[in-house]
């Protein structure tokens, strides 16, 4: 299962909450994974058509025990997507009057008459409880996210320039700053920042996703700085020997030209001592002098040995 997936189904099993929530994860969920069906003469029907079985019994449970509603739930099965199934949840007539009623879509006269005001719901998020349950619903209905051991990327597919704008003033109450792009004709919603992902997962109800992206993020943090200390030991060490090639030539040339012994003590010394130990690093070379000199000390008598080579070869 996806990582995607395994937030989605924490998501699903999380308690119904508050009335005022159920109707805003509600209002989500109709604008991602329901439509609106005309029946002629003021009837209508709102149709849910999801692929989850779970997300399917949720909205059942909104619907039902929340709004005291009797949707009816049938599974299709299609043959030409090789045999991929769909769940349908359909609200009738008497009932979705109710419903569109609580998503603000329709007004009840005082007669009993119905008037369609819109064809979307109108979602109160005044609350901070029901603007999570708004993000939890749109991503359940139309979100998804990358695993984030490859990258980080959560968006949400709008089905319509609304949803795009409802969600990006819902992120933005929360100081979370969305990017959207048109992608083969949709409006996408989407969070490149890892913070700011783990931040959503949290108020949409997964603190399990939370967690392991948490260690993901650790993981990857901890990869990348032994990949840093691992291409600096590389550099450092490239160095250590382009540096001592250096000195290698150097000696080499004054031994040719005019002999190691007609160096001063010092110089000669650590000249003959480079000869010996071609690997060794400038402090290890210190440390076997006698009396032993620091790294600056074994690095001031290789650049006088370099600048007398240079002076040889002019």
């Amino acid at each position: 299962m996806s990582f995607s997936s395994t937030a989605k189904e924490e998501m699903i099993r999380l308690p119904l909450e508050r009335d005022c929530c159920i109707v805003s994860e509600l209002s989500a969920l109709t604008q991602t994974s329901g439509s609106l069906g005309f029946l002629g003469g003021g009837r209508f029907t709102v149709t849910y058509q999801v692929e989850s079985a779970a997300l399917a019994r949720r909205i059942f449970r909104m619907l039902k025990e929340g709004l005291s509603l009797s949707p009816k739930l049938h599974v299709v099965e299609h043959s030409r997507l090789g045999g991929r199934k769909t769940c349908v949840l359909t609200v009738e007539e008497g009932d979705a009057r109710h419903l569109l009623e609580v998503l603000d879509m329709m007004e009840i006269g005082a007669d009993g008459s119905s008037t369609l005001k819109r064809t979307v719901p109108r979602p109160q998020l005044n609350r901070q409880c029901c603007r999570k349950a708004y993000l939890r619903g749109a991503f359940l209905g139309a979100g998804s996210m990358t695993n984030p051991e490859k990258n980080y990327h959560l968006e949400w597919i709008a089905v319509d320039e609304i949803l795009a704008q409802t969600l990006d003033r819902v992120l933005d109450r929360t100081e979370i700053h969305p990017h959207t792009q048109v992608r083969r004709g949709q409006t996408v919603v989407y969070l490149k920042s890892a913070q700011q992902i783990v931040d959503v997962l949290a108020m949409m109800g997964a603190p399990q996703a939370v967690m392991d992206m948490e260690n993901v993020r650790i993981m990857r943090q901890l990869r990348g700085q032994a990949n840093r200390a691992a291409n600096c030991d590389m550099h450092n060490t490239e160095k250590t020997l382009n540096a001592s090639e250096e000195q290698l030539q150097a000696i080499t040339r004054i031994q040719e030209k005019q002999g190691l012994d007609s160096l001063p003590p010092a110089l000669r010394q650590i000249a003959k001592l480079r000869l010996e130990h071609v690997d060794a690093s400038l402090e290890e070379l210190g440390q076997k002098l006698n009396p032993a000199i620091g790294k600056s000390g074994v690095n001031h008598r290789m650049r006088r040995l370099i600048a007398l080579a240079e002076t040889l070869e002019d």
